[in-house]
């Protein structure tokens, strides 16, 4: 699956490339919500390269979908990080495929900790998301750990286990709990305000920097009255 477009903050000096495609079948993908994306021209390895050129930055993020799917990535993050001398990032990732050369961090998406859960809800193994992403973070990377709290099923016994592997690696590494958002033909429910304070609180008591999002449907859709960071523009 090629890139397909790259957008520009120009406040956080960040380029952010795009592709599509995942290896995982999450049963609660947030991708589901949004509008179909229509059809984009492939980007070649020399328009990122012209395109990245002509801005002042000092990271890329590149973002799904699932990055790793991408067969350029390895040549994109070499051009980026070598030729261009820019930090690079996975803007969001399940895991399964990192640590990568060229790479300098990732923010993982654990999606369970049980493996008959994770098998359940993504269609692929638990297992290597958790062990690529210890060896990632020995390897020296700069990671970020996230989750989606789903009452009922990623339950706060479930967040806790994600919780206390993180630590394990590394306390000071940054989590995000981000509440369920409902998908329809879902069984699930949107978390109340209580239960993400409890679930919160929980994961604190592992980790140092724990955040977390409690979006409606409609704030999913567009994040950009809610993050800065999401005020970006098209530039190819």
């Amino acid at each position: 699956m090629p890139f397909t477009k790259i957008t520009y903050s120009e406040p956080y000096r960040r380029a952010t490339v795009h592709n599509r495609g995942c290896n995982f079948r999450c049963r609660g993908c947030a991708y589901k919500i949004k509008d179909p994306l229509p059809p984009e021209p492939p980007l070649s390895l020399a328009g990122l390269r012209e395109a990245l050129s002509g801005l002042a930055l000092e990271r890329v993020h590149f973002m799904g979908g699932e990055p790793t799917t991408n067969p350029e990535l390895p040549a994109a993050l070499a051009l980026c990080r070598r030729e261009l001398s820019l930090r690079t990032f996975l803007g969001h990732t399940n895991g399964s495929r990192i640590p990568l050369e060229d790479l300098d961090g990732a923010n993982v998406s654990f999606k369970a900790f049980s493996p008959g859960k994770h098998l359940y809800y993504t269609g692929q193994p638990a297992e290597p998301v958790y062990s690529h992403f210890r060896q990632a973070h020995e390897a020296g990377l700069e990671m970020r750990a996230s989750c989606v709290y789903i009452p009922g099923f990623v339950d706060l016994d479930e967040v806790e286990q994600i919780a206390r592997f993180v630590a394990d690696c590394s306390p000071e590494i940054p989590f995000h709990i981000m509440g369920y958002i409902p998908i329809p033909g879902t069984p699930w429910p949107r978390p109340t305000d209580q239960q993400m304070t409890e679930v919160v609180l929980l994961a604190r008591e592992h980790l140092q920097q724990v955040g977390f999002s409690h979006l409606t449907v409609d704030e999913a859709r567009d994040l950009t009255h809610r993050d800065d960071r999401f005020r970006v523009v098209r530039v190819r």
